[in-house]
């Protein structure tokens, strides 16, 4: 939609602008020379002046108003498209086919009519402004004709002021047709400067880090969205020791994510506090506290370049060879890529599309390794893996997590059995912590979740005994 924005706005700001300084000094030129000819017969052009400025006025408004309903129409086209395509097999599998197809044809169908409105109020105010200035150009001629008039002008004169008379026509025609451009122009400008005028992250902070030690305090820390008044965090209290391995668990929708995602400062809590190393939050540069902070989730992104672009991305850039092997080793990666066409070379396709799943998420947890940092936040970072895979990464996240402060939220509570503390979360509020044998011994919610997890696999005694 910003493409789509962009294009309008350069319209209207190249070749609308253009036309407006051509035909405009054209237009201004004639009315000087036929005020300087005969101004009292030029007189009769100002009678044009108000319905012509009338029905400028009203296409204006009927064009700014089209051109508004346009820019949503076409981002809703667009949003219908792109899921049309990226979610193609659930679609077909599930006989949404029909559905969809409706969907895009009521946003299409919306453009359509808004567009059609757009043209039409064009093709009538063009003409209209045409047939008044064929109008005031018949007065001149009739009027020039009188024996008064004739008396005063030579036949040259008369000829040259009839012929310059006649020449607004176009220029008048060119300006009345740019008004679409121009009000599409304005209406997609102010898309863009509603963006553009959106508050940049809050970064105030002057305190650096070199290298992180990993404490992390939660401190009274509560959080709500902006668009909703329900807080999805309340007084969270808990303090993480450096090198601990913090696990947090829940129902789906309880806060675990939100909560991890405080310490990037993706959100900005508002209330409490959160320390690292004992310095608020607030008081890092953002660049330096994200520096500290490295980070799997569970919706991998990679970009469509290089494996080894994607995993030595951003800062990491200039990571040697060595290290990038040495990453995408320690993450079970390394096995796949050597068996690619161009190696670390092969390009992953839009949002690594020619790689599976479990391939993405390996690709993500090598980026976090060659980072090196010393908070790590695993956001389901093995849920795309299959159990053989996952039992590798398991095996490497340990290596990794080994002296340094680790965030760990799971669904799969096989995976943080060995956690140093398991943080339970409900409802915005941690309400069990402890180490799995005793949240299992305590009979509460993670017993809950632990029970019906593995009652039909017979794992849980396994996993009580781990």
């Amino acid at each position: 939609m910003v493409t789509f924005h962009v294009s309008q706005v350069t319209g209207a700001a190249t070749r609308a602008v253009k036309i407006v300084l051509q035909e405009g000094f054209f237009v201004v030129g004639i009315l000087g020379y036929l005020a300087w000819t005969n101004w009292r017969l030029s007189l009769v052009l100002l009678v044009l002046a108000p319905p012509i400025g009338w029905i400028v006025r009203y296409a204006g408004r009927r064009f700014r108003k089209a051109s508004q309903r346009i820019q949503g129409s076409m981002g809703e086209v667009t949003h219908v498209t792109a899921e049309a395509i990226n979610g193609f097999k659930e679609i077909r599998t599930f006989g949404g086919t029909e559905k969809e197809r409706l969907r895009f044809g009521q946003a299409n169908n919306f453009n359509r009519q808004q567009s059609m409105k757009l043209e039409t109020t064009q093709a009538i105010s063009s003409p209209a402004i045409q047939i008044i200035m064929a109008l005031g150009i018949g007065t001149l001629v009739w009027l020039a004709l009188s024996p008064s008039i004739m008396r005063e002008m030579t036949p040259g004169a008369f000829v040259a002021y009839i012929t310059a008379a006649s020449l607004l026509a176009k220029p008048v025609r060119q300006l009345s047709n740019v008004q679409s451009v121009v009000q599409r122009g304005l209406a997609a400008a102010e898309e863009i400067f509603s963006l553009l005028d959106q508050e940049p992250e809050a970064n105030d902070g002057t305190s650096r880090l070199g290298r992180a030690q990993g404490k992390v305090e939660f401190e009274g820390v509560s959080f709500s969205y902006p668009t909703s008044q329900k807080a999805v965090l309340t007084n969270i209290n808990f303090t993480v020791q450096p090198g601990e391995s913090i696990a947090l668990v829940g129902r789906s929708g309880s806060g675990k994510s939100t909560l991890v995602s405080l310490l990037p400062r993706f959100y900005n809590y508002v209330e409490g506090q959160i320390r690292l190393d004992g310095i608020e939050l607030r008081d890092f540069a953002l660049e330096d506290l994200r520096r500290q902070i490295g980070l799997v989730s569970q919706q991998v992104t990679l970009f469509n370049d290089s494996i080894r672009n994607n995993i030595a991305f951003g800062e990491l850039e200039g990571a040697s060879d060595e290290a990038v092997r040495e990453a995408a080793h320690k993450a079970h990666a390394l096995e796949f890529i050597e068996s690619l066409p161009d190696r670390f070379d092969t390009r992953v396709g839009d949002d690594g599309m020619m790689l599976s799943g479990g391939q993405r998420q390996r690709i993500a947890i090598a980026r976090v390794l060659l980072k090196d940092a010393r908070v790590l936040i695993l956001d389901e970072a093995t849920s795309a893996l299959d159990t053989e895979s996952e039992q590798h990464i398991q095996a490497a996240f340990e290596e990794a997590m080994r002296g340094r402060t680790t965030f760990v939220i799971a669904h799969r509570l096989s995976t943080i059995v060995n956690a140093d503390r398991i943080l339970v979360v409900d409802a915005g509020r941690i309400v069990e912590t402890g180490r799995h044998q005793e949240l299992v011994a305590q009979g509460g919610l993670y017993a809950e979740l632990y029970r019906r997890q593995f009652a039909e696999t017979g794992s849980a005694a396994a996993g009580g005994s781990a």
